[in-house]
């Protein structure tokens, strides 16, 4: 999937204009892209429209404007862009009231380890992004995973060749797993096109 690129950023001043239009129309994507895993954990897979989106917000709610920093948070983003193969997810484990959450996300600790995709009986486990100040008795509330699928796999998905795919938790103290609709099977082969 292409990564994007500094061409595609619009000023601050332009991207006013075609905000609203734009974050409607990727917010839906998002929308068809988002995966609930019981009570308290969703997930979005990640492409290059959500990534972009995500970049022009940042620099809006910032105000940046200064090269670097928009190299920066091009770099940052980019990251989450999967690679050939590839399939990329951001993970939120949401709950509002801050003592519960903070309950949680000790309670959670080693989730990093324990997210994966099944593929008609194939199990891929995400690699996860090791984040600075990450501990290791507890977990953050925003993850980032990639996961890098077998060559069959990867085809089977992009010809839509596939009856079940899921995403699931392995925690202990959170299993979960959910089978992903057909509609965003057709995404997630879209990606891998």
């Amino acid at each position: 999937m292409k990564s994007v690129e500094r061409s595609e950023l619009l000023p601050l001043g332009d991207y006013e204009v075609v905000r609203e239009p734009f974050r409607r129309r990727v917010i839906e994507e998002k929308r068809r892209r988002r995966v609930q895993l019981g009570g308290h954990i969703s997930a979005v897979f990640e492409n290059h429209d959500t990534v972009l989106l995500q970049v022009q917000e940042m620099l809006r709610t910032e105000r940046i404007s200064r090269e670097d920093a928009i190299q920066h948070e091009l770099e940052t983003y980019n990251a989450l862009i999967p690679g050939e193969d590839e399939l990329s997810l951001t993970l939120f484990v949401e709950i509002p009231e801050r003592e519960e959450r903070d309950r949680m996300l000790i309670a959670l600790a080693g989730l990093e380890e324990c997210v994966a995709l099944e593929v008609d009986g194939v199990t891929v486990r995400a690699a996860g992004e090791v984040r600075d100040g990450s501990r290791e008795d507890r977990t953050t509330a925003v993850h980032y995973f990639r996961f890098t699928l077998p060559p069959e796999v990867a085809r089977q998905l992009r010809k839509r060749d596939v009856q079940h795919v899921a995403l699931t938790v392995l925690h202990p103290k959170y299993p979960a797993r959910v089978e992903l609709s057909r509609e965003l099977v057709g995404e997630l082969a879209c990606d891998l096109s």
